[in-house]
């Protein structure tokens, strides 16, 4: 738990730790905002930690606190709550009236994330500037050693760790969701500290003392324009030689901006560095962190945030060269905006997707990772220009994020790669789940993005000796005797250089890149295309067999004219892949098909004719086979080519209740009073006369097949053929029996009831129409014995 540097007894804490429990939020908050006010920043320090951690929860997770993720706006605590935590609010007043002092206060480098809290273990200072000169060494050693935050950076840091600490939440209750007050207040601070328009509000303490400084220190002579590049360090510095941090009165105006970025990066996505992501690789490793879909839905946000943040440059600054920016007076905060991305955000978000591509379940919830991806790569989304909007399909990608694509080549080509991967081991003909490879095709089909990559991918592929060769010199002015050619060659440089730096900073000096339109991927897009056309495929095929169910199952079939077997469903068909779910599937495949032919320029007739074929080949052939398996003692087993063959639809298992058919569960058109109440008679009989009923069944005559007709099912056989069973329960269930259960039917009862209603208008009375029923039911079975097997030939 964090805690102060310097504990004291203070009256004040005591009387609010005991109001706690006492009073209402809404108290509590009142008297709060008059304490924060009133008292002088010596009491006020010793309340912030114990105000911080029952505000946001212990770091332990222990202590819930307000439970900022499952408050909604619909509960009456919310607007108290988000009064008090407003960026302008009572809470953040007290930060800043503590920040104009010099007030520290520890975390525990445990709940670092975990490649900073290696580096600091190993004694190697972190890369993040937010974590240089904070150590705090205590006589102990490192082990307990601790970071000294001020009040800003100690607020931002619970806050931020607030949506990772491990929650048991109320049984019903989930995470947070876009109208929490956690995800509204995100929203708010990020707006309210990286703002598009202006610039950040002042504080409303002055520091006189220059106490106060930038996260990151940075010389006069070193700009924002040096961190365009992820370059490793080939020096590590040492821990206990931390830099001193300069007061730079141009950092003074974003030092906030910078420590809230920092912190939210850090804090979300700064699990995973590219060594423990090789380690990960290996099935042994366990994963040192799992992400949920609440922590997603929170980085999408804040990825939007950024673009929209960066979007807002002013063009003239846009356009400036780095070397020329650095010399021009421009604001600190239109600098931040400039390498905000590529500075804080790419290389970790890069590692933190890739992640979640390799680990995430199959199922659905993947929706949040993918969306994430999909902004992160689409910045023009976010530039907020209200110009002609053109339908997505048609929206051309403007020319000048050609370079955001060049330096973030490895989120459209290698995420494309994992995602492909991903894809055909997941179930297509789920409507979700074809949602996902359609949203992925439509963005990668949009005109002038597909040649961008293709671009960025030749400059990375440029050869060393060729990019030494063409770079001269010197950059001459063709004043100075030079030619216009070399300032091309210049440009042609600095794209091949920079595109190298982010592919090398990423995935490593000895990574093997694979071309996204070379001819390894194209093969397996054609894999693809294939496994989209088998789900299109068998969408069609559980739609046609729902469609004739559905007509079977009508009003005729309480008159026998229909079958009432739940067997009779679709094997592999669930309630979200039937009727208008099948029909989005359809549609969703159809165009995903249209958009990758679009992207690798697929030969449209060649696809037809592929797609034509597979389908004509699994009409009535693969889809009634047994998926590939191997036989045990256990029975079969899957082999990894059934798996394959399961999950995209090409064969099933015919599903068939194989446990004793009295103790199925009961029907939604049978009674259940009537199901119990003939079971128990059955079992009465059965075992009275269970002896007689097997010695008449075992008879080879007429008399032992017409025993067997009504006291053994006539399909047992057949259907016990075509999965395996324990010898015992393939005895038992052959064993003769009576059965009642077909009597305790709506169906028929409402026969019956039919029956007799005829018998009474033909002037029979209730004992002559029961036995003119079981004259006519033994009439029946005694046809079925003689002629049975001839009509089923037929």
């Amino acid at each position: 738990m964090a805690a102060p540097t310097l504990q004291q007894p203070s009256f004040l804490l005591a009387n609010l730790k005991a109001d706690s429990t006492t009073k209402t939020l809404l108290q509590r908050c009142q008297d709060l905002v008059k304490i924060i006010d009133e008292y002088p920043a010596k009491e006020l320090h010793l309340i912030f930690p114990w105000l911080v951690e029952s505000v946001f929860g212990s770091l332990d997770g222990i202590i819930a606190g307000w439970n900022l993720r499952l408050l909604h706006s619909r509960s009456n605590e919310y607007h108290i709550v988000m009064e008090f935590l407003n960026p302008s609010g009572p809470m953040m007043k007290l930060v800043y009236k503590l920040q104009a002092e010099e007030y520290k206060y520890e975390i525990p480098v445990n709940y670092l994330p975990g490649p900073v809290k290696a580096c600091i273990q190993e004694g190697v200072l972190p890369d993040c500037p937010l974590f240089h000169n904070k150590l705090h060494f205590p006589l102990s050693g490192l082990l307990t050693l601790n970071l000294a935050l001020n009040p800003f950076e100690f607020f931002m840091f619970n806050f931020a760790f607030c949506l990772i600490a491990p929650k048991s939440y109320p049984q019903g209750q989930h995470g947070s969701s876009a109208d929490s007050a956690y995800f509204v207040l995100v929203d708010t601070y990020l707006k309210y500290f990286l703002p598009s328009e202006g610039s950040v509000p002042p504080s409303p303490f002055s520091d006189s003392r220059g106490s106060v400084t930038a996260p990151s220190p940075r010389s006069s002579s070193v700009s924002f324009a040096g961190y365009g590049v992820h370059s490793p360090s080939l020096l590590k510095h040492h821990i206990f030689h931390q830099p001193s941090v300069n007061a730079d009165p141009a950092a003074q105006e974003i030092w906030r901006s910078e420590t809230l970025l920092q912190m939210f990066v850090e804090i979300w996505l700064h699990h995973y560095s590219l060594e423990m992501y090789q380690k990960l690789q290996s099935p042994q490793v366990k994963e040192p962190f799992s992400p949920t879909e609440e922590h997603v839905l929170v980085v999408r946000l804040l990825v939007k945030h950024l673009h929209a943040f960066s979007s807002s440059l002013k063009p003239e600054q846009l356009s400036s060269s780095p070397s020329a920016h650095s010399h021009t007076h421009t604001s600190p905060l239109e600098e931040f905006k400039r390498v905000v991305v590529q500075r804080f955000v790419q290389q970790k978000l890069y590692l933190f997707l890739q992640h979640c591509f390799g680990h995430w379940p199959l199922d659905a919830s993947f929706r949040a990772v993918l969306e994430t991806w999909l902004s992160y790569i689409q910045p023009w989304r976010y530039t907020g220009e209200k110009t002609n909007p053109q339908p997505d399909q048609n929206r051309t990608v403007p020319d000048k994020w050609e370079s955001f694509v060049q330096e973030n080549l490895l989120m459209y080509t290698k995420l494309f790669q994992v995602f492909l991967n991903r894809t055909v081991r997941t179930d297509l003909v789920n409507a979700k789940n074809a949602l996902m490879v359609f949203r992925v095709a439509k963005v990668f089909s949009q005109p002038n993005l597909a040649e961008m990559i293709q671009k960025g991918e030749q400059l990375f592929l440029e050869p060393e000796h060729v990019l030494h060769h063409r770079q001269p010199r010197g950059y001459l002015t063709p004043s100075q005797g030079g030619s216009y050619l070399s300032s091309r060659q210049r440009v042609m440089t600095d794209m091949v250089f920079r595109v190298k730096s982010h592919v090398y900073a990423l995935e490593g000096q000895d990574c093997q890149y694979k071309q996204m339109f070379g001819s390894e991927l194209r093969g397996a897009v054609m894999k693809l295309i294939q496994i989209i056309a088998q789900a299109r495929h068998t969408a069609k095929r559980i739609s046609d067999h729902s469609n004739e169910v559905a007509a079977n199952n009508s009003f005729l079939s309480w008159f026998g004219m229909g079958s009432s077997d739940l067997n009779n469903t679709f094997a592999g068909a669930e309630p979200e892949e039937s009727g208008e779910c099948l029909k989005k599937t359809h549609e969703f495949l159809d165009r995903a098909l249209e958009n990758l032919c679009q992207i690798f320029k697929l030969n449209q007739g060649q696809l037809t004719q592929l797609i034509s074929n597979l389908g004509s080949s699994q009409d009535d052939g693969n889809c009634k086979q047994l998926p590939d398996c191997i036989q045990s003692e256990n029975g079969l087993i899957l082999t990894d080519l059934g798996r394959r063959q399961i999950i995209n639809g090409l064969r099933r298992f015919e599903i068939h209740y194989q446990g004793d058919p009295e103790l199925q569960p009961i029907r939604s058109y049978e009674n259940a009073l009537l199901v119990r109440l003939f079971y128990r008679i059955s079992c009465v009989v059965n075992e009275r006369f269970g002896e007689h009923m097997d010695a008449l069944c075992s008879r080879p005559d007429f008399l032992g097949r017409l025993g067997r007709h009504y006291l053994a099912d006539a399909d047992s056989s057949t259907k016990l053929k075509q999965s395996p069973m324990s010898r015992r329960t393939l005895e038992r269930n052959r064993q003769a029996r009576l059965s009642l259960r077909p009597l305790a039917s709506y169906r028929t009862m409402l026969l019956l009831l039919l029956l007799y209603m005829c018998g009474a208008l033909l002037a029979f009375g209730p004992v002559s129409s029961t036995l003119l029923i079981l004259v006519g039911g033994f009439l029946y079975g005694l046809f079925m014995t003689l002629f049975g097997d001839k009509l089923k030939t037929h």
